[in-house]
């Protein structure tokens, strides 16, 4: 035994090291797309991130990063980071591997062959280097996220159940419980994923204690192991929230104390009641007072009180009733043996809990650090009441998981004073902060609403399809006939058409379970065809075999595709090796003996609660922002124990089929089988290796450059990726830190405003006047637009006007005095209306603003004037991106309004190319582009005809901007990444064509020349949607023919080959993919057009061609 644990730990060891080489190999060398950024950036300056925050990960992160040689280096410490964690993974993973093969194929331990330790030894290193070259797994082990450290929880908590297993008869065996218990708390301090491991835990400890285990014991301890889940999850980590808030009225509102020291002093009662708790059961000396300090402790954590309101205190007195009255002496008496509950137990679920708080004690980071403001202080959690909604994470609302609406459920309304009003509901009620009217005013805080819930008139089971948004989406993947109900529309009866039950089932199926787990486990095991995210066409991320009969049966000739997608990196193949070697392995462990189906059922449940069970609570909707397989590493982690075991099962078919001795079959098999992983790495190691990959770092710059040098620029942004990257090159590298980057998304918020109200860095407050009572929450959120007003105040005017003609000119002067000269004026509009204390008057009066234009201050603002004028005023219309009236204004929207009314011009204001027209106020006909930013200007650029300020955006793109390394050949460039490098290339098009306007041909050819030497069509393909055919038109404008030729070729090709591989598709398959032939049919066509347009002989090719694939295609449609 002795000789084995030298092993097991030296090839344990071994394979940590090929591990964590191969991820530091590969890693991104500075920030990713996505969270990274912001990960990286709470953890070097711990700022507060996202909710529900992720403290530990950035106490860590922050150790990391004092190894950085300077500021630049930040994100590849803790990139560094991700990569040891997941080489720690693996190492756990290959010995829990060997300790579950050993205890199923090594009898007597004192007396162990070479042939049952090859056996051991290649099961783990096949399973833990098959999981070493998966695809989920290293994409995340080599950037700055937080599932490479929740993975490495997973796999500790899980290999110190089965240490525990080892030594549970020993005494004082329990300390290893009492550690996996203070590894959880310490695990919700990165990502609650950990928590689901306690089911598998928890049958461990059940089969361990209970020798003659049975079905129905099996399904008690489960139930068991999912209320632990709930404790945790629904008791402790809200629990000691709200007993907290409620110390904290108590001392703050009713004994008038300073804010948090109703948290203090609960923090204190808190630890008195687990020591005296811990104490008591350990003693032994009094059994009424460890019956009553246990009892105590459970409801200091606020385990008992779930729920909101009331019912949360009536349900908390029950169970602690129910628990008192189980565990009084008394009763304890009473009652059977098996049923008491030993001082030892009590004594471990305490020093369990105590160790829990502990861990879960890193969210007081969050509040420290919130209260010292910094300049990213998302939710702003600096009291117990905000920490309560920001580890509830309240701002991405909720879904409905086992009952609730469809998506075209239609809200219930009820008649209320003649008024057809909506039926709604408040979730509780919250506490805030009461703003001071002035300094000497005592602390408090005040009760508000708590979020609004609106009820719906038809409701269904497991509603999967929920989401009205997205309904277009369902219909594209789900045939819905669906069945008409009628619907009470105050007192009009109306029918609603409401999905099935069954259709919403098979929703759930081909969407949920299909599409969004079992490809990504799939990819993961049997191979993917490309990483191209798609929603649900044949030729993007599907899982794939290699396998050619297979894969085209169910995909289509894979031979016939796009060169472009032969090409894809992230083209794997492993021929589903892995995932027989995983199937062999679990159908070997059932078979096992009892032992064998006790680890099994383990196993299974660690590999079910971490991937089905999460896409049942996900509920998740079609199209989502990005591939979501990231969430269920900890199932494939749990399959990839079943590959291991593989060759144990291999080893001993080999023994019982062909007779062959133990030595030679594990010898054999276990060098046979490394060759999975060996050629898992093969196919994966391309599109995982990030080394020399800036994308992140430069593209987040590029933006910021994009901005003008003087006058503290502002940049309106909305999404993670035009943020994120933004903010870590400000916060981590101090990158242009005199220019502010502004998240419309939040900026709905009034903590977001009270931040945007301070000073960061070298950037002054934005300009923003309004008191914080203007804009708390509850306050503005929207201001509707009545434009029939109009009328009432003409008139008014008018008849002012008309009183000061016959002498009156006081009635004009009251007038002006109470709406402004001009009422339609942005400044006054918000003076006079907006921020009008008389509810009445809080409207937007007209659909068309006007702004009184500063010329002086445009002349001083360094932006182009087009032509030699400056208009008057500058006219803005409200309208939607549809062109439709808007109905209001959101508080966002009011908070542009003012920082543009404020800004006087004279500090430059611009929004990120990549913010949708939804969020652009209706103002894009007064944008100028600079770069990957337009600019808020006075003019009309709709009647200027000026769109491109090109001096400044071509000493941006030619002088400023930086590509991330993608002119270095071979580089991978993932989905995501393509599409930034996609928009470079297209404001690159967009500039060229706007020279050639100006006639600066000498400039548009330098440009061309640079776009391609700097973002290559070998890395960067050519594509209709990325500006390469209007490059190509300036390149036959210029005479260079031979460039536009080559440029239209490709694009060509692209298209006929796409073309070739829609009509090469069996009659289903082509049904799916019609609306995709159309578009590149419409696209070739078009191309050749240009062809034509510039007498390319090139049109005498690809003509034919357009018309022979319109001909087959409306002959195969006929059919």
């Amino acid at each position: 035994m002795k000789q084995y644990k030298t092993v097991n730990n030296l090839v344990g060891w071994i394979t940590f090291i090929i591990a964590a080489t191969v991820y530091c190999m590969t890693i991104e060398p500075t920030a990713s797309f996505w969270d990274c950024p912001e990960f990286i950036t709470t953890g070097y300056k711990l700022e507060v991130g996202h909710p529900p925050g992720a403290p530990f990960f950035m106490l860590v992160a922050n150790l990391f990063s004092q190894f950085a040689s300077d500021a630049s280096t930040v994100a590849k410490m803790v990139n560094y980071m991700s990569a040891l964690m997941s080489g720690a993974c693996i190492l756990f993973l290959f010995w829990t591997i060997t300790h579950l093969v050993r205890k199923l194929v090594i009898r007597d331990e004192n007396n162990i062959t070479r042939g049952q330790l090859i056996t051991v030894m290649g099961s783990g290193l096949v399973g833990a280097l098959a999981y070493t070259f998966s695809d989920t797994f290293w994409f995340s082990a080599v950037e700055g996220e937080v599932y490479a450290f929740s993975s490495l929880f997973t796999a500790v908590v899980f290999w110190l159940i089965l240490k525990w297993e080892d030594v549970a008869d020993d005494p004082h065996s329990d300390r290893w419980l009492i550690l996996i218990a203070y590894l959880t708390g310490l695990s919700i301090g990165v990502h609650l994923l950990n928590l689901l491991c306690l089911p598998a835990i928890v049958l461990v400890y059940y089969y361990k204690r209970v020798p003659n285990a049975n079905a129905k014991g099996s399904l008690l301890a489960l139930l068991a192991s999912l209320i632990l889940v709930g404790v945790v999850l629904y008791g402790i980590v809200p629990g000691i929230v709200k007993v907290g808030g409620w110390f904290e009225l108590l001392f703050v509102n009713t004994l008038g104390m300073s804010f948090n020291s109703g948290v203090i002093v609960y923090i204190i009662l808190l630890a008195g009641c687990l020591i005296w708790g811990i104490y008591e059961s350990y003693t032994e000396k009094n059994k009424t007072r460890m019956a009553l300090s246990f009892v105590l402790t459970i409801a200091m954590l606020g385990i008992p009180f779930y729920g909101h309101g009331t019912s949360s205190i009536v349900i908390g007195i029950i169970v602690i009733a129910a628990l008192w009255l189980y565990l009084s002496p008394g009763l304890q008496a009473k009652i059977k043996e098996k049923y008491r509950v030993s001082a030892r137990t009590l004594n471990t679920s305490l020093l369990c809990t105590m160790l829990i708080v502990i861990g879960y004690s890193s969210y007081a980071l969050i509040v420290i650090r919130s209260t010292a403001n910094t300049p990213m202080d998302q939710n702003s959690p600096e009291d117990i009441f905000t920490l309560g909604e920001y580890l509830g994470r309240e701002q991405y609302g909720t879904r409905p998981l086992f009952y609730g609406p469809a998506f075209t459920s239609q809200v219930a309304l009820d008649v209320k004073d003649g008024y057809c009003e909506p039926r709604i509901s408040y979730n509780g009620t919250k506490f805030i902060r009461k703003e001071k009217a002035d300094a000497n005013e005592k602390d408090s805080y005040v009760e508000i609403p708590g979020r609004i819930e609106y009820e719906y008139a038809q409701n269904m089971l497991f509603p999967r399809m929920y989401s009205s948004a997205h309904t277009n989406q369902y219909y594209a993947w789900q045939d819905i006939k669906g069945n008409d109900v009628p619907y009470d529309k105050c007192g009009n009866m109306v029918m609603v058409n409401m999905p099935t039950q069954w259709e919403n089932i098979k929703f759930f199926f081909s969407y949920q379970l299909n599409w969004m787990y079992w490809r990504y486990f799939m990819w993961n095991f049997a191979g993917r065809q490309n990483d191209l995210q798609g929603s649900g066409e044949i030729e993007h991320g599907n899982w794939i075999t290699g396998i050619d009969f297979i894969d085209n049966w169910l995909l289509g000739d894979q031979t016939l595709l796009p060169q472009e997608l032969k090409d894809n990196k992230g083209h794997n193949v492993f021929y589903c090796l892995p995932l027989l070697l995983g199937i062999i392995g679990l159908l070997w462990q059932a078979y096992r003996g009892q032992k064998g189906i006790q680890q099994f059922w383990v196993v299974f449940f660690l590999f079910f609660m971490t991937g089905i069970a999460i896409v049942l609570y996900l509920n998740q909707t079609p199209s989502q922002p990005r591939e979501r397989d990231y969430a269920y590493a900890g199932s494939f982690y749990a399959f990839a124990i079943w590959i291991g075991m593989g060759v144990a099962g291999i080893v001993r078919l080999l023994q019982d089929y062909a007779k062959m001795k133990e030595l030679p079959a594990s010898v054999i098999v276990s060098a046979v089988c490394l060759l999975v992983p060996i050629q898992m790495a093969s196919q994966t190691w391309d599109d995982h290796d990030r080394s020399d990959r800036y994308l992140a770092r430069d593209f987040g710059q590029n933006y910021l450059m994009s901005m003008q040098e003087s006058g503290n620029p502002i940049i309106y942004t909305n999404g993670d990726n035009d943020t994120f990257p933004l903010w870590y090159n400000q916060e981590t590298e101090g990158f242009r830190t005199d220019a502010r980057t502004c998240n419309l998304s939040y900026l709905q918020t009034d903590w977001y405003i009270d931040q945007m109200k301070r000073p960061a860095y070298d950037s002054p407050s934005l300009p923003i006047t309004w008191d914080r009572m203007e804009y708390v929450e509850g306050t503005n959120e929207y201001v509707p637009i009545q434009p029939d007003y109009k009328k009432s105040i003409d008139a008014l005017y008018a008849e002012a006007e008309k009183q000061a003609l016959n002498g009156n000119p006081e009635a004009l002067v009251n007038v002006k005095k109470e709406f402004g000269d001009n009422p339609y004026e942005l400044k006054n509009i918000l003076k006079y209306w907006v921020r009008n204390k008389n509810q009445d008057l809080k409207v937007i009066p007209t659909d068309s603003i006007v702004i009184k234009v500063d010329k002086e201050a445009v002349r001083r603002s360094g932006m182009l004037i087009p032509g030699d004028s400056i208009p008057e005023y500058m006219h803005i219309k409200l309208l939607d991106p549809s062109g439709k009236p808007k109905r209001a204004l959101y508080k966002s929207e009011l908070m542009m309004l003012e920082m543009l009314a404020e800004a006087n011009w004279e500090r430059p204001i611009y929004i990120a190319v990549t913010v949708g027209a939804e969020n652009q106020l209706g103002m894009s006909n007064h944008f100028i582009q600079e770069g990957l930013a337009y600019r808020f200007t006075p003019f009309n650029t709709d009647e200027t005809g000026v769109k491109i300020d090109t001096e400044k955006m071509y000493d941006n793109l030619m002088n400023k901007f930086k590509f991330g390394g993608i002119d270095k050949k071979g580089i991978y460039i993932d989905e995501n990444a393509m599409r930034m490098c996609h928009s470079h290339r297209r404001i690159f098009s967009q500039l060229i064509q706007q020279l050639m306007r100006e006639g600066k041909k000498d400039k548009a050819k330098a440009a061309l020349d640079y776009a391609e030497k700097m973002i290559p069509a070998y890395n960067v393909s050519y594509d209709w949607q990325n500006g390469a055919a209007q490059m190509a038109e300036a390149y036959y404008q210029l005479g260079e023919t031979a460039k536009a030729d080559t440029i239209m070729k490709a694009l060509a090709n692209k298209a006929v080959e796409y073309l070739t591989w829609y009509m090469s598709l069996d009659e289903n398959h082509f049904a799916i993919s019609a609306r995709e032939f159309e578009y590149h049919w419409a696209v070739l066509d078009a191309e050749v057009k240009i062809m034509q347009k510039y007498n390319s002989k090139l049109a005498e090719i690809y003509e034919p061609k357009v018309e022979e694939l319109y001909t087959m295609y409306v002959d195969r449609r006929k059919q």
